[in-house]
Order: structure tokens, then sequence, then C-alpha cells
């Protein structure tokens, strides 16, 4: 099976990372933590916001299955694409709106995308593109954080409401229980 893999920023990871888990065609979600200037940067460090990192999930697809389109379309309904620095509650650099390609041949489907998308909202999309870069892995306990604790407060009130919209807009790309 062939692997492509993109890089995306969408506030929290445990959001992000929660529907991507639930995607037909995606093989491993990954949390982590990418294009800051600190080397393997801790949660704590990440959080102050002044390491420059974005909380990202690393998605690896099959392209034989799922389309990077179809990977940035759900990425655009589970965010908003629309708000510098911030998702919800969530205030900080870290948090910022991100896809970080690793092949460049992934551009012009990225361009694509965000030109459909910034239209659609008006010109008013702030989402960073940029080569990933110094990436590292989350703490294990950031891993399926969402599937590991589903009654949590975040989880129930923030990343549950994630989870259902992307149930309800994306039906046909949920995989089989």
């Amino acid at each position: 099976m062939a692997t492509d893999v993109i890089t995306l920023g969408g506030g929290c990871f445990w959001c992000v990372e929660a529907v991507y888990e639930l995607v037909d065609g995606v093989g491993a979600v990954e949390s982590g933590y990418c294009n800051g200037h600190v080397d393997r940067p801790t949660y704590q460090q990440v959080c102050e916001g002044t390491t420059g990192h974005a909380e990202v999930v690393r998605v690896s697809f099959d392209p034989a299955r799922i389309s990077l389109r179809e990977v940035l379309e759900i990425f655009f309904v589970v965010h908003d694409p629309t708000t510098l620095n911030r998702q919800g509650n969530d205030a900080g650099p870290q948090y910022r709106s991100g896809i970080y390609w690793n092949d460049e041949s992934q551009l012009p489907v990225i361009r694509a995308v965000m030109a459909e998308v910034d239209a659609a909202h008006g010109g008013r999309v702030v989402t960073e593109v940029a080569r990933e870069e110094n990436y590292s892995r989350a703490e294990d306990y950031h891993q399926h954080y969402f599937a590991n604790h589903p009654g949590q407060g975040y989880c129930a009130f923030v990343v549950a409401p994630k989870v259902e919209k992307f149930r309800r807009t994306f039906k046909a790309r949920v995989k089989a229980a």
C-alpha cells in the first residue's frame, strides 16, 4: 500500500487527531509539534507559545482510497481557518491553522483547495502553508487522546462536536466499525 503524508494544524491536536482517526483511507494519525525553533519541545513549552511550534497531526493516508484534496476538504470543515492563532477558546501561536507539506508535489493541490476555501470565506483564510520542519512526536499521553478519554471535559465539550460534524458532513468517509 502506498502512503502519502500531510501534517495539519487546526488548533488543539486532540480535535484534529480524533477526526482523522475515523477517516476511511487514513492509516495512521500522530499528534506532534512542528515548525518551531526549539528541538524536541515539551507540551508545556509549546503551550507557553514561545517555541514557534504548532500543535499538529501527521496524517498518513492511502491515495488510492482517499485523495489529498479530500483530506484537505475534511480539514477545512472541522476547524476555522479564518482565526489567526486561535480555535475557539484555545488561543496562541501553537493553535494556528496550518498545512505543512512533506513533498513539493502536494503544493498544486494545496494551493487549489486553499484558493477555493479562501474564496468561500471572503478572502479571510489565514492558514499557513509551509514545508514541515522540526517535527517531533507529542508525548505518549497525547496520542489517541479522545479515544482514550471521551468523558474528559474538553473532549466532551470541544472535541466531540467536531467529531460529530465530521460524521454528519462526510458520512461516506467514516471508517466502517
